[in-house]
């Protein structure tokens, strides 16, 4: 008897060994979820991603058309309306504020972590899986942009979404599981290409075709499923395309042609920059953990990378993810158009790779590969003392040692982590200083994006908004000369009347030419016929306003605007 109380007693103690680890990784996930998304109601919306995609969706919701996404009431084709629709449902279900404007960029940025776990759990083992999530949630780029509302975390969710189920899909040996993984894949790349365009689709085909010729392994195509994919794909993504060019012909040019060929092979846009334009950001953005990602995609380029047991023909995964980083960097860096936020894809794989990296490595290795973020986080503390020296404007001036409050403490943040991360490292406690330093980073990466707040007034139209409201009604025109606050809309809850302004709304112009008016001396007989008018325009446009005439009563007045009324 007593020998059968004893042989329980191990699997007794597993039990409540799993139980509490399991209750401490839930109570792990509860407060990174809060610091998360703790945030996004906080900062005011700033030009012109933030303004522009907060009000796009406010406009489907006022004109109930959900197919013909408009900016400024004009038709707006950059992009499909995928986060539009996402953003729409939130200003429906919670009201049209701040936090659910950014509540679609907020949400997939959380969730792919979770989803790198999932896929790290079952490519390369638990303790790898639990890296995966802590690097990728407390890398800078992916942690900012995650809080800030444009598209490009959306698509990183979905076309991440599409290569990993593609991932677990080839590496499955039973044909069921293999089909179904396959078709998430497929369905993954058509929410992709829903929420940012060709790119959902063409970035993953191109890795494939890039891993199949590397690798030699044409039996990767042979496990595509191509007929159920294709029409999964097709169901997802034909409805709309067939509704916004039916509604819409001259959308095919604009979508297809100019927004996926000419933006990428031109300099259309005026974001071209030298190819190493993305050296210093894939840098900067992988920080604490930039050294070890270099690490880590060499020794896999390399070929030391710790190998599984398969056989040679076997898929590998980590070839992959390595040919998806490099692929997706090459790829942005040859582009005629760059942004940051461009290279985002690249995260969650190089999550997914250092997590099975660090899994293997001892903790002296990491130590030193640690230890040199330690100068540079002194120097962002230096800078952080310093910042209002960067200032170019009188408004700058004023606002940026605002700023330097909120970037001391994020540094030192920072080198607490550091210090913490890098002692438990020397003390042989691997699990404990990455967990450290991944929330401190996490922390750091959320006080700075916070405290742009302090500086966010140069670039968003919110406290002109508060200052005018009492004096805007629904049926008084409000014109916008020789400008365009994207910020001012949303917090306007209105659409103005463009003179001689096109730039990103051109196209709509084009389209629907009795929206604005072409020049200021047209404008000018336009205002003298309104019984009541106001306009929105930059300072130095009133001199030539009143030469033309018109009669004005200023109403706002601010270092860069204007807002006038008819007297």
């Amino acid at each position: 008897m007593n020998h059968e109380i004893l042989s329980g007693l191990p699997y007794v103690r597993d039990s409540t060994m799993i139980r509490n680890s399991s209750r401490q990784l839930l109570w792990l996930l509860i407060v990174v979820a809060i610091v998360w998304f703790s945030n996004l109601e906080y900062r005011t919306l700033i030009k012109p991603d933030e303004g522009r995609y907060a009000e796009i969706p406010r406009e489907m919701v006022v004109s109930g058309d959900w197919v013909t996404p408009r900016l400024n009431d004009l038709k707006y084709f950059e992009k499909p309306p995928l986060q539009y629709w996402a953003t729409a449902t939130a200003y429906t279900v919670f009201g049209e504020h701040q936090w659910t404007s950014r509540l679609w960029a907020g949400f997939t940025g959380f969730a792919g972590l979770l989803m790198v776990w999932f896929v790290g759990m079952r490519l390369f083992g638990r303790e790898a899986a639990g890296y995966a999530a802590m690097l990728l949630g407390s890398s800078m780029l992916y942690v900012m942009m995650g809080h800030i509302n444009t598209l490009d975390m959306g698509v990183t969710f979905f076309i991440t979404l599409g290569i990993f189920a593609m991932l677990l899909g080839q590496s499955e040996t039973d044909i069921n599981r293999q089909r179904n993984w396959m078709l998430l894949a497929w369905a993954g790349m058509a929410l992709a290409v829903l929420s940012k365009g060709l790119m959902g689709i063409i970035l993953p085909g191109t890795a494939v075709f890039l891993y199949c010729m590397v690798q030699r392994d044409l039996a990767v195509l042979k496990r595509m499923n191509w007929l159920p994919g294709i029409a999964i794909f097709l169901l997802i993504t034909a409805p709309w395309f067939y509704l916004v060019m039916k509604a819409n012909p001259e959308f095919f040019g604009r979508f297809f042609i100019y927004e996926h060929y000419t933006r990428f092979t031109t300099k259309d846009l005026g974001r071209y920059q030298p190819w190493y334009y993305f050296v210093p950001i894939l840098l900067a953005g992988a920080l604490p953990w930039t050294v070890l990602m270099l690490d880590t995609l060499y020794r896999i380029a390399m070929g030391k990378q710790l190998e599984r047991s398969r056989g040679y023909h076997a898929f590998n995964p980590e070839h992959f993810l390595l040919i998806w980083v490099v692929f997706i960097y090459v790829f942005f860096s040859i582009s005629g158009s760059k942004l940051p936020s461009y290279l985002l894809p690249m995260f969650p794989a190089m999550a997914l790779l250092m997590g099975s990296r660090i899994a293997q490595m001892r903790e002296r290795v990491l130590f030193w590969q640690i230890a040199p973020v330690l100068p540079v986080a002194l120097l962002f503390l230096v800078l952080a003392f310093r910042v209002g020296k960067f200032a170019d404007t009188p408004s700058q001036m004023a606002l940026y040692p605002h700023y330097s409050i909120w970037l001391v403490v994020a540094s030192l943040l920072l080198l607490s982590g550091l210090a913490g991360g890098m002692t438990l490292l020397w003390r042989g406690k691997k699990t404990a200083a990455v967990l450290v330093l991944s929330v401190a980073s996490l922390l750091t990466a959320q006080v700075g994006v916070s405290g742009y707040n302090t500086v966010a007034r140069e670039r968003s139209a919110k406290h002109i908004a508060v200052a005018i409201r009492d004096q805007v009604k629904p049926s008084i025109p409000f014109y916008s000369v020789i400008t365009y606050e994207q910020t001012l809309p949303f917090y306007l809850k209105r659409t103005f009347t463009l003179v001689q302004y096109q730039d990103e709304m051109g196209f709509g112009i084009l389209q629907e030419p009795q929206r604005w008016v072409p020049t200021v001396e047209e404008f000018a007989p336009v205002w003298a016929a309104q019984p009541e008018a106001l306009a929105i325009m930059p300072v130095y446009v009133y001199p030539q306003l009143q030469k033309l005439g018109l009669n004005m009563k200023i109403i706002f007045e601010d270092t860069q605007h204007i807002v006038v009324k008819k007297p």
